[in-house]
């Protein structure tokens, strides 16, 4: 019986970028019809790897297989041939196209588009029904939620009829619902005959989803295993070359006097649509109030709004003093200038100049600082070796203050915004998705400077939708949804259940004591 051929099968790839080392000598072999992990901390390579098989890359030593036969990848028009298609971490969308145009764009038939657009209607219908890819056809991508853009990507890699289906970090802007559903759509890949090479950095995932896992580290494959054969201690300590704390290890809050108080917070976006509807709350200091909800409900335009990127009416106090929400003064430089910092959730559009140098990025909204120079002369100098140093304590790979914020992986990039932000020292830290596509490595470390913050007396108000993150790093815990805190919880007296209820909008501690009253009144 003759053995079935890899889909898949790199020998000894090899590729260089200058004189740092990506891949180095990498063979792999992914067989039909799997999902195949390959996890590595940030740097270590895969994305790099993957961008080689789809056409991205030319590597400068090695041989590519498919279905066991030697196959030239010059670009990415080559992959889809080849039956490959890949779904990037950051979606190759055009936002304002629908989604019908955004799926024949690049392999239109002839100089008329109304066939082409016949044609990829009557296919998205049905591969909307195989594979639970519903999305509405004629919607613009800028007005889709980021789960539903991933799901128009990969019905363009399918009406592409790939075989073949790269995924890069696809769960790091998704909820966890949203998560599950991704899942679900694999796995009836997987059954359909698909091979599917997923690239994560999330071991819950791994574990989950995957058949077979390999590792990848410091741009080498150190071990490919059965996913049944191990365990996430086992692969975390594997991808980092120590043992890895999977949970975060704190002491109890001290709190202190309050930091951040706000009152009947309104913020209402460009469309008139009220996004945040008068929350209210308090941080205090040496204090982490987690926030939790579905993407969408009024946590980003409450952190906008908190940072100075977006105006609203209400009240602010930091330390006992008002912050002017409408005039002059309501901008993230005054916000600074009160030891208030800020990591957005977006780093690429709000937190990074992705064109600039990281030593660049590294003082953006500091940059008025006197150590860097005085009037127009600024200290280069000074500012690159405070950079590397920052590059140094917050491990980012690699460390040249000299390369573009956008040659960076995401996770390096996202280790650049905390970098500059964290090492302020500031009153009040404002953090959206601080582990949004970084490994678990980095994860502990991020972790633990936020952690730190706290215990030096910083009060933190961390945004995120990663309940596991939110239920391990807070010491109260706020739901948001529709715009209005459901209720604050205590993490040590809650479970992911009932938080995914007040995300939902339902509370279930109200609809207890509902149910208790029904049942004296009968």
């Amino acid at each position: 019986m003759t053995d079935t051929a890899p889909a898949i099968e790199l020998k000894g790839i090899s590729k260089a970028f200058g004189s740092v080392q990506a891949n180095k000598d990498i063979s792999i072999r992914v067989m039909p019809g799997t999902i195949h992990g390959i996890i590595g901390e940030n740097g270590a390579g895969k994305s790099t790897l993957m961008s080689i098989l789809y056409g991205f890359y030319k590597a400068d030593r090695g041989e590519i297989f498919i279905s066991g036969k030697k196959t030239e990848i010059p670009d990415s028009q080559a992959a889809i041939a080849a039956g490959i298609g890949m779904v990037f971490q950051h979606f190759k969308l055009v936002e304002n196209f629908s989604v019908l145009e955004n799926v024949i764009l690049g392999v239109e038939e002839g100089m008329l588009l109304r066939p082409s657009l016949a044609k990829a209607r009557k296919s998205l219908k049905s591969l909307a029904e195989e594979y639970e890819l519903n999305v509405d056809p004629d919607a613009l991508i800028k007005d889709l939620s980021v789960g539903h853009q991933q799901r128009v990507e990969i019905l363009k890699a399918l009406y592409r009829q790939a075989e073949i289906l790269i995924l890069d970090e696809p769960t790091g802007v998704l909820t966890p619902a949203e998560a599950d559903h991704l899942f679900r759509i694999l796995d009836n890949l997987r059954k359909e005959g698909k091979t599917i090479v997923l690239i994560t950095h999330k071991l819950r995932e791994v574990m989950e989803i995957t058949d077979t896992v390999s590792v990848m580290r410091r741009g080498e494959m150190t071990a490919t295993v059965k996913t049944a054969d191990t365990d996430p201690e086992h692969l975390a300590e594997m991808m980092v070359g120590r043992k890895v704390l999977l949970r975060v290890d704190k002491k109890p809050a001290t709190p202190g006097d309050v930091v951040l108080s706000v009152k009947e917070l309104r913020v209402v976006d460009d469309s008139g649509v009220e996004r945040v509807k008068g929350i209210s709350f308090d941080i205090r200091k040496g204090e982490i109030l987690g926030l939790a909800g579905v993407a969408g409900n009024g946590q980003s335009e409450l952190m906008h709004l908190l940072g100075g990127i977006a105006d609203g009416t209400g009240t602010i106090t930091v330390n006992g003093a008002a912050i002017d929400l409408t005039g002059k003064q309501s901008d993230g430089q005054s916000r600074r200038a009160r030891g208030i910092a800020h990591v957005p959730e977006d780093r690429q559009r709000e937190g990074l100049i992705m064109d600039f140098a990281a030593w660049e990025n590294l003082i953006f909204g500091y940059h008025r600082d006197p150590r860097w120079g005085a009037g127009p002369l600024m200290n280069n100098a000074a500012i690159i070796t405070e950079a590397e140093a920052k590059m140094q304590r917050f491990d980012v790979r690699p460390p040249n203050p000299k390369q573009s914020a956008k040659n960076f992986s995401g996770g390096n990039q996202q280790k650049l915004v905390l970098a500059r932000e964290i090492e302020q020292s500031p009153a009040l830290f404002l953090v959206g998705q601080p582990t949004r596509g970084v490994d678990i490595g980095a994860i502990e470390f991020i972790h633990q400077e936020i952690i730190r913050l706290r215990d030096q007396g910083a009060a933190v108000l961390l945004v995120s939708v990663e309940l596991e993150e939110i239920l391990s790093m807070s010491d109260r815990i706020a739901v948001m949804f529709d715009g209005r805190i459901m209720g604050f919880r205590d993490p040590v007296a809650t479970d992911e259940g009932e938080l995914g209820l007040l995300m939902a909008g339902i509370d279930s501690q109200s609809a207890d004591q509902s149910a208790g009253q029904a049942g004296a009144t009968a």
